[in-house]
Parts: structure tokens; C-alpha cells; sequence
């Protein structure tokens, strides 16, 4: 498979990981929009939301956690920060592989565009 986040979560791509755990990672995006980005990533290859099961929905949930406990080691959680699944090329997913971006650092602006 030639999926660069698959590669990363095998270990063959070297990132910046602040977690780790059998079935995510966490780790800093190398085009960070904020003083903090962050890209929290299933091990399994999971192309995107829209592929998403019942078999796999406790996973989605638990990249969910996995940000709120990324949020507060990186000094975020208190100020706020934003979460973003990307999905298909309208929504400017880039990478094939399901991630959840994390946000924070400084003051967002609510431009979704």
C-alpha cells in the first residue's frame, strides 16, 4: 500500500509523534496552520469517514478522546481548540487515510472556507 500514513503508523516514515497507542498515533503536521496542529491517525487503514462502520465506530470515538487528552498535553485544552475530519476532495481531504486534525495556540477564526 502506498499510503503515507500507513507508512508512518508501520514506522517507516519518521514523524514528530506526541501519542501512541495499538490502534492510533499522534503527530505533528509538517503544514501547521496553527502554533499547535496536531494529526491523530488510525493504525488500520480506514480511507475516510464515509468509510466508517458499526465495526469501526468505537475507534472514531476514541480518536476523539485521544485529541482531548493531545489538547491538554499540548497546553491547549483550557483556551480551546478545533477539531476537523476532512472528507473526500471537496473537503480537502489529502491524504487518503481517516485523521482528525487538532487545532489550537492562538485565537481561530470561524472562516470555513
Amino acid at each position: 500500500m502506498d499510503c503515507i500514513f500507513c507508512k508512518i503508523a508501520a514506522g517507516s516514515i519518521l514523524a514528530d509523534m506526541v501519542y501512541s497507542d495499538k490502534d492510533l498515533i499522534a503527530f505533528r503536521d509538517i503544514h501547521p496552520q496553527a502554533p499547535v496542529h496536531d494529526v491523530i491517525i488510525t493504525r488500520k487503514h480506514i480511507e475516510s469517514v464515509n468509510d466508517l462502520t458499526d465495526a469501526t465506530k468505537e475507534l472514531a470515538g476514541k480518536m476523539l478522546l485521544v485529541a482531548k487528552m493531545v489538547a491538554f498535553k499540548e497546553g491547549i485544552a483550557e483556551k480551546g481548540y478545533r477539531l476537523s475530519f476532512n472528507c473526500g476532495p471537496d473537503g480537502t481531504q489529502l491524504v487518503p487515510h481517516i485523521h482528525l486534525h487538532l487545532l489550537g495556540g492562538r485565537l481561530l477564526t470561524n472562516e470555513l472556507g
